[in-house]
């Protein structure tokens, strides 16, 4: 052969291959694998009809498998690639340059006022991780001054969905426990010159902006704000505002003179009716960011625009200004975004709730069994790019289906299914793995004679004479449209049979109810051995796909155990 080390050729091209596919969700590009085979074997570029032949027939199988496939082939070949490439993800954050020798604390700021999902997911993760990667702070923040906005449930609703997620903070503030704060400052930039009463309504305030024309009460004096400011909280609500004067020409639209305090006659959900005089959101976030120290804070792309605002706040009050950077936000195909869209289908009744199984909160992802660390894979994922994507099911699944892999067990379930009988089949105690490949979960006995539960569609495949076996069972075979026991060694099946068929007995089964992804629901039956899960528990029903058991449903002396599907 005129390439003498063909079977290091080979074992390279398969590396590089499965490397690449893993990286781009199944598939690999061949010129990328080429190339990096030409970087660490650069002679065989003598020998390109060699690689090119070799390359061609190595990717084609690879990219003819499941992604995961090739993800669990990489880890058992080829570990170290995946070691460079988990080196990579913890480096995710090496372009911000952040100062390891500089106390580092980020935070993030939710609003109590919505079901979180998995966008504010990436937000809140991605602050936690600089925190754990620089032996920083992480703080947890509620922007909760805005009385008509803050529902008290949703404290708790977001402490748990960021706890569950793996988000833990090391100091949880309440930017509503700091209003004396706001007000203090607001007073410094009144006195300074730097903010004024207005009395105009919000239609003139709106021209006034688009205009960049001034309106009378910019011209107010020092003194006649702060008598103004003194009277606020006596004025009806919409009757006057604090507004910052900057510039009503400024290029940014947030920095033509926004509006810093406005009234709000509704209790707060923590403080009753103590205050009516709020901060806005720039106001509080600005200040709350000097007041935690806080360092740096990554959010996404929406809040870009106001950088200006919050940095002119920090710098005229004469506070720490904070390093931010804004990532883009990412499109998950086919899923309702919209926070108004999602409440008005949840009351009309097309949404089951929140937690929904075709929505992406944090509530419905747990419920269906997605896991915490594939939620933290799949945002890390998305990366910190400025450029928006549209992302689908399949790429958070990938993360969620590697490790349910090496964790579910496995069970027989049966829908859209017939009897039959299988003449002359002995009785039989099956003994089966409850995972494939972890002997430590032991094993599941299933008790079998002549009568079996078998899919529609298999049955309808059947073929008079055929070998048939159902999986770990016996072979039978159809004859005259009966079913006619033949063996049971798997070597009789392999010289001649036609196809493996997945089975129950039909009886000791236990009733079933699932969930589906599209909110749909189906019934079925599972093999009695699934009376050993808890609710919580996710598991493989072999050819159909992951579940999670959400209920066990007992009435009237009849048990239906519901689970919610995952995915495939």
């Amino acid at each position: 052969m005129e390439f003498e080390r063909l079977d290091e050729l080979k074992r390279i091209i398969r590396k590089h291959a499965l490397d690449n596919a893993v990286k781009f969700h199944g598939k690999a590009n061949p010129g990328a694998v080429i190339g990096k085979i030409i970087g660490e074997m650069p002679e065989i570029k003598a020998y390109m009809h060699v690689l090119k032949f070799e390359a061609t027939e190595i990717i084609n199988q690879i990219n003819s498998q499941d992604a995961e496939e090739s993800r669990q082939q990489l880890e058992k070949e080829f570990p170290e690639m995946l070691e460079k490439k988990e080196r990579e993800e913890r480096d995710i954050f090496a372009f911000l340059k952040i100062d390891a020798s500089k106390p580092v604390i980020t935070g993030f700021p939710p609003g109590p006022e919505k079901y979180p999902h998995i966008g504010h997911a990436k937000a809140c993760l991605m602050n936690y991780l600089i925190a754990q990667q620089y032996h920083g702070k992480f703080i947890l923040r509620f922007e909760d001054t805005n009385p008509n906005l803050v529902r008290e449930e949703f404290y708790n609703i977001m402490m748990e969905d960021y706890a569950w997620i793996g988000a833990k903070w090391d100091e949880l503030l309440y930017a509503s426990d700091h209003m004396e704060r706001y007000y203090q400052f607001a007073l410094q930039a009144i006195k300074e010159g730097h903010a004024y009463m207005c009395f105009c309504n919000e239609e003139a305030i709106k021209k006034s902006r688009s205009d960049a024309t001034a309106c009378a009460c910019r011209d107010h004096s020092v003194e006649q704000n702060l008598k103004y400011w003194n009277e606020f909280s006596a004025y009806p609500e919409g009757k006057a505002i604090l507004r910052l004067k900057i510039d009503l020409a400024h290029l940014n639209s947030t920095m033509r003179d926004p509006t810093i305090f406005r009234i709000i006659d509704k209790p707060h959900p923590r403080l009753g009716t103590t205050y009516k005089i709020w901060p806005n959101y720039d106001w509080q976030n600005a200040i709350m960011d000097s007041y935690s120290n806080m360092t740096i804070r990554v959010r996404s792309k929406e809040f870009e625009m106001r950088n200006d605002l919050q940095r002119y706040i920090q710098e005229i009050l004469r506070i720490p200004v904070t390093r931010t950077y804004e990532f883009a936000r990412f499109n998950l195909k086919g899923v309702e975004a919209s926070g108004r869209i999602i409440r008005e289908k949840v009351a009309s009744g097309e949404y089951r709730g929140w937690d929904d199984p075709r929505l992406t909160t944090i509530r419905a992802l747990k419920r269906r069994g997605f896991l915490p660390e594939a939620i933290k894979n799949f945002v890390i994922m998305t990366g910190m790019t400025k450029s928006e994507s549209t992302l689908t099911w399949d790429d958070l699944i990938i993360q969620n289906k590697r490790i349910l892999d090496k964790t579910a067990k496995r069970f027989f379930m049966m829908h859209d299914y017939e009897k039959i009988v299988i003449h002359h089949a002995p009785i039989q105690t099956i003994t089966l793995d409850l995972h494939p490949d972890n002997d430590e979960y032991g094993k599941r006995i299933l008790e079998v004679g002549d009568e079996f539960l078998l899919l529609k569609s298999d049955l309808a495949e059947l073929q008079d004479n055929n070998l048939y076996r159902l999986m770990d069972c016996l072979n039978f075979r159809k004859v005259d449209g009966r079913f006619e026991f033949d063996s049971l060694e798997y070597a009789q099946y392999k010289s001649q049979g036609k196809k493996i068929m997945h089975w129950l007995p039909a009886y000791n089964n236990i009733d079933i109810e699932i969930m589906m992804d599209d909110a749909t629901t189906i019934t079925g039956v599972a093999e009695h051995t699934i009376t050993q899960l808890h609710i919580g528990d996710i598991i493989q029903f072999e050819r159909f796909g992951f579940c999670r058991l959400d209920e066990i449903h007992k009435e009237k002396g009849k048990t239906t155990y519901k689970l919610w599907f995952t995915h495939k």
